[in-house]
């Protein structure tokens, strides 16, 4: 993965859920490639209220950086967001907008299961929601969305070092998102659309 050599990746709005309730949380979880640029573009979305790198998907408990590529789990972020600020479908909008959904082998320089796009419905009103969004990003894009709407799975904390990762190591953080070409290739691939962790 390339950031080893920086040490020493239709309507959406068409299913309409209940009001949501005071104090409400809802959680979602999504899989976009390198997990702190994932953590990065919500982080800055209105309405999210924190987020978790990790690991899920894979055949063993207690994944690590390590191990996790071997164990196969892809690389996560689970999201706490208010649903009366922001809803999961538009969540769903802004996930699709950050990544290239288009492309099977991985996103950007980070080649892979590890770094394939997914999303982890926690239950079926959100599976229903992802598949609407995944049709609805193929049709806007005018190609094929290979990201995957999985069930729900087992979501493993990455280590703590990679937790608001843009925060602790900004200048290396900066250099591996450019390098990687994250922001270029969604950029060409999104246009106007594009989404870059837009401060709330």
């Amino acid at each position: 993965m390339f950031r080893l050599l920086l040490s020493s990746a239709l309507m959406i709005g068409a299913l309409s859920t209940a009001p949501a309730r005071a104090g409400e949380t809802g959680v979602a979880v999504f899989a976009g490639g390198c997990f702190w640029c994932v953590e990065s573009d919500f982080d800055h979305v209105k309405g999210v209220t924190g987020t978790v790198s990790g690991y899920i998907g894979g055949k063993l408990d207690n994944p690590t950086y390590k191990n996790h590529t071997a164990n196969g789990d892809r690389e996560a972020v689970e999201i706490s967001y208010d649903p009366a600020v922001v809803s999961y479908a538009d969540l769903l909008k802004t996930f699709f907008r950050t990544i290239n959904p288009a492309d099977a082998g991985g996103q950007f320089c980070d080649r892979g299961h590890s770094y394939t796009t997914a999303v982890y419905t926690l239950n079926d009103e959100q599976a229903a929601q992802a598949e609407a969004a995944k049709a609805e990003a193929g049709k806007a894009l005018g190609q094929e969305v290979v990201t995957a709407i999985e069930p729900p799975a087992k979501f493993w904390p990455a280590e703590d070092y990679h937790q608001d990762f843009y925060k602790k190591s900004p200048v290396r953080y900066s250099y591996y998102r450019r390098a990687c070409g994250r922001d270029s290739e969604v950029k060409a691939l999104w246009g106007e659309q594009a989404h870059f962790g837009v401060v709330k």
